[in-house]
C-alpha cells in the first residue's frame, strides 16, 4: 500500500458504498488515498460491527503517513467505537455528517414498530437518544472531529417529532458532541449529503485545516 495520507469513508444505515462514492471520487480526485468500505448495517448490533471492521481497518492504515475518516449517519457513530477500542497510530482528522451522536427522536418513535426493527436491525434500536450504554462503548471524544449537520429535510413527517432544526432524519443538536473540535450548518438533507458539492468542499477544509470554513457556508 502505498505512503501517504489515506482517508475511510464510511456509509450509514441501511446504505452501501455505493452511497459514499460521490464523496470518496471527490476526495480522491484531491489526492488522498480512498478507502470505501462496506459493512452489514442493519444486520448486526454497533458493538458487532466493531469488532467485524477493526481488521479492515487496520489493514487499510498499513503504510499511511496518516489516516483520516469521513463518515455518513450512523457510520459516524461506528467511527467513534473504533477508535475507542483500537486507535491508529497515525490517526489524522475525523469528519461526521449527520451523525446523530445524541440519537435520533425518530428512531425513539419508530423502536417498537415492527417494520422499522425488520428493515433497521439491531443496530437501529441502538440510536434512540437514551442509549446511555451507546454512549459508554463510544467513549469521549479526544480526537480532531469535525460534524456537519443539514437543517433541510425533505421528509416533513419525519420533522414533525424531531426539536429544532433537522435534517429530515436528525436533529442539528443531536449531531452535537462534546469535544468536537468544529460544527457547522449547511442546508442539505441528510439522505443526501455525501452528494452535495459543499459538504464536500466542507469536509476537505476538516482534513486539511481542522476547521471548516464557515464564511462560505451559503
Amino acid at each position: 500500500m502505498s505512503d501517504g495520507e489515506h482517508i475511510i469513508v464510511l456509509h450509514g444505515i441501511l446504505r452501501s458504498s455505493r452511497h459514499m462514492r460521490p464523496m470518496a471520487r471527490f476526495l480522491q480526485a484531491q489526492g488522498y488515498v480512498v478507502h470505501n468500505l462496506d459493512y452489514p448495517s442493519t444486520k448486526q448490533p454497533l458493538e458487532t460491527l466493531t469488532e467485524a471492521m477493526r481488521k479492515q481497518v487496520a489493514e487499510c492504515s498499513g503504510g499511511a503517513e496518516r489516516v483520516h475518516f469521513v463518515a455518513h449517519s450512523m457510520g459516524g457513530l461506528l467511527v467513534r467505537a473504533l477508535l475507542a477500542a483500537e486507535r491508529p497510530p497515525t490517526l489524522g482528522r475525523v469528519v461526521q455528517l449527520g451523525t446523530p451522536n445524541r440519537g435520533s427522536e425518530v428512531a425513539d418513535f419508530l423502536r417498537n414498530n415492527w417494520l422499522y426493527k425488520k428493515v433497521f436491525g439491531p443496530a437501529g434500536q441502538q440510536l434512540v437518544t437514551d442509549a446511555e450504554v451507546l454512549a459508554t462503548q463510544l467513549g469521549e471524544v479526544d480526537f480532531p472531529l469535525g460534524v456537519i449537520a443539514g437543517n433541510r429535510s425533505v421528509d416533513p413527517i419525519s420533522s414533525l417529532l424531531i426539536e429544532g432544526e433537522d435534517d429530515g432524519k436528525v436533529g442539528v443538536e443531536r449531531t452535537r458532541v462534546e469535544g468536537m473540535h468544529d460544527h457547522i450548518v449547511l442546508p442539505v438533507s441528510h439522505v443526501f449529503m455525501p452528494h452535495k458539492r459543499q459538504v464536500q468542499e466542507q469536509t476537505l477544509h476538516f482534513l486539511r485545516h481542522g476547521a471548516f470554513a464557515h464564511s462560505d457556508v451559503r
